[in-house]
C-alpha cells in the first residue's frame, strides 16, 4: 500500500473519557445502584472515577437529554425518577422494531446463527439458576442484539438501544420475581424463528415485549417512591 493509498485511512476511534463516565453512569442508574433522587455531584462523581471534571459535565449532560438526570443549576443535579409514560412510549418503539426483526430472522438466521443463539441461552439458563439479575440483564439485551445483527438489521437495535433504556430500570426490578418467564419466552421465540414461523415468532414477541405493562403496575406498588407523579 502506498503512501498516498494510506492517507485515506481514518484513525481507529476509542472511547473517550467522557463516553466511559457516560457508560458507568448509565450502568449504575439502571440497575439502581444510583436510584431515583440520588444526589450527584461533578465533583464527587469526577474524584470516584479519577477524572477530570469535564467529562463527568458531558456524561451529565447527555444523561440528561436522555431523562435519567435531573440538572438545576446552583442546585443539586439528582437522579430522575422513572416516567411510566415514556416507559410505554419506548415499549411501542421497541415492538415495532423488534417484530419486524423477527420477521426479518425467519427469512435469513442459518444454522450457525441458531447455535450461536443457543449458547445465549444457555448463559441465561445459568444465570437464571444463579438467581443473577445483573448477569441475567445483559444476557437479554445480548439476545435481543444478537437477533438484530444476525438478521442483518444491527442498526435497529442501535435505535431501539436508546429508547429501551426508559424501560430498563423497570425491566431490571422485574427480574426479581420474571427472570425465568424471561428465559422461557426466549427459547420460544428462537424455536418459532428456527421454525421458519413468522406470524408464531411475532406473537411471541408480542407476549414478551408486553409483560412490562403488567410489572410496572407491580413494581410500582412496590416502589412508588421511584416513580414520578404524572397525574
Amino acid at each position: 500500500m502506498g503512501k498516498d493509498a494510506l492517507s485515506v485511512l481514518e484513525p481507529i476511534q476509542r472511547p473517550s473519557i467522557a463516553d466511559s463516565v457516560f457508560d458507568e453512569l448509565h450502568r449504575q442508574i439502571l440497575r439502581l445502584e444510583l436510584p431515583p433522587g440520588t444526589k450527584l455531584s461533578e465533583f464527587d462523581v469526577a474524584r470516584a472515577l479519577g477524572v477530570s471534571r469535564q467529562p463527568v459535565r458531558d456524561a451529565f449532560y447527555r444523561l440528561s437529554k436522555l431523562g435519567f438526570l435531573t440538572i438545576r443549576p446552583q442546585r443539586a443535579t439528582t437522579v430522575s425518577a422513572i416516567s411510566e409514560r415514556a416507559v410505554l412510549q419506548a415499549r411501542f418503539i421497541r415492538m415495532a422494531i423488534e417484530l419486524e426483526t423477527a420477521r426479518v430472522a425467519c427469512e435469513r438466521l442459518t444454522e450457525a446463527d441458531f447455535s450461536a443463539m443457543e449458547a445465549i441461552l444457555a448463559q441465561q439458563e445459568r444465570a437464571v439458576a444463579a438467581r443473577d439479575p445483573a448477569a441475567f440483564h445483559d444476557l437479554d439485551d445480548q439476545f435481543h442484539r444478537e437477533l438484530c445483527e444476525r438478521a442483518g438489521v444491527g442498526f435497529a437495535w442501535e435505535t431501539a438501544r436508546e429508547m429501551k433504556s426508559h424501560m430498563d430500570r423497570v425491566r431490571y426490578l422485574s427480574l426479581s420475581f420474571a427472570s425465568e418467564r424471561a428465559f422461557e419466552e426466549h427459547k420460544d421465540i428462537l424455536a418459532a424463528i428456527r421454525a421458519r414461523d413468522a406470524e408464531r415468532a411475532t406473537q411471541m414477541v408480542r407476549l414478551h415485549l408486553s409483560r412490562i405493562l403488567d410489572q410496572i403496575v407491580r413494581i410500582r406498588a412496590e416502589h412508588a417512591a421511584y416513580f414520578a407523579d404524572e397525574g
